[in-house]
């Protein structure tokens, strides 16, 4: 069957159905993933190639041995938690590492036995289901826009902004020059370098990229790499900084969470005197691969 037939044979279907399911039909071919099959989606592709470039690079959880606070901080949780890269082992990957014994999502409740509870995970990365969702759902149309990503750690969200956006320029500001290096290397392999930057820097030293963002990102970015007095000192650079009027913030998780365990927080401005958030319709993504509980962690704001 060739394309005229089977445009032919797909308007005949329609035709045919009756026209209180017609939206659900339209809706269905538009957002479900059982289409997936048929069709082939490059841009992912892309994404999962340079995860497995980059996993052979770094220790399984994706700490490097100089991230001493993030590796204390993990440990310290009321609950046992491990870091598991969203970016790097999707769920699928996760069940394999866990059937060849490499990786578990649970742990023992008293040694020796049988009785075991889930494992906590923590991502300091988007997966690529999120990266979709952040680029096609939350944020508009970014042709033009200067997009910033204040620990770009990996780079996962400067591959996705070039792979699912317009955005004119992605920036990342990583503070550790090991992984500047490996979004170098990536930038460098996969030709990103037209539109994509890796600066390595503390963000409080790059006043002038965040006064002209569009767009910043922050994903999990303060808490397990900073003591809370610098917390509080980059949060106040951002409030008194990323001002421009009408710019979009994402952060994971919201500002107020964020900030419960920074108060007083040397002086960050009212948010709602700074921010105004953006709600968001988490159900308009509804591909299976996408975990309900992550997307609802996204939160985005408008500058006022």
């Amino acid at each position: 069957m060739n394309f005229k037939e089977a445009k032919n044979e797909i308007l005949q279907t329609l035709g045919r159905t009756d026209p209180q399911d017609f939206a659900k039909i339209i809706d269905w071919l538009k957002n479900s993933d059982d289409l997936d099959d048929f069709l082939v989606d490059n841009q992912k592709a892309i994404l999962i190639s340079i995860a497995e470039d980059l996993r052979p690079c770094l220790p399984m959880e994706a700490v490097f041995p100089s991230e001493t606070m993030a590796i204390q901080k993990t440990q310290q949780t009321s609950k046992p938690t491990v870091h598991v890269d969203a970016f790097l082992y999707d769920e699928e990957t996760v069940d394999s590492l866990c059937e060849e014994g490499k990786m578990s999502r649970n742990y023992c409740l008293n040694c020796g036995s049988h009785r075991t509870a889930p494992l906590e995970f923590i991502s300091h990365s988007f997966s690529v289901s999120e990266l979709r969702f952040l680029f096609h759902h939350v944020l508009p149309e970014l042709a033009g826009r200067l997009v910033v990503d204040v620990g770009s750690r990996l780079g996962s969200v400067l591959y996705g902004g070039y792979l699912y956006s317009a955005a004119a320029q992605l920036v990342g500001v990583e503070i550790s020059e090991e992984f500047v290096k490996l979004q170098t290397m990536v930038v460098e392999k996969y030709g990103f370098s037209d539109r994509i930057q890796v600066i390595h820097a503390d963000i409080c030293s790059q006043a002038a990229l965040v006064q002209n963002a569009d767009v910043l990102i922050m994903n999990n970015v303060f808490e397990y790499f900073m003591e809370p007095k610098d917390q509080a000192r980059a949060w106040h650079f951002i409030s008194q900084t990323f001002l421009k009027k009408g710019a979009l913030l994402v952060t994971v998780p919201s500002i107020q969470e964020a900030l419960i365990s920074l108060q007083p927080t040397n002086g960050v401005s009212a948010i709602s005197h700074w921010l105004e958030e953006i709600l968001l319709d988490y159900s308009a993504y509804l591909q299976n691969d996408a975990d309900p509980d992550s997307l609802k962690q996204i939160h985005l704001y408008r500058v006022l």
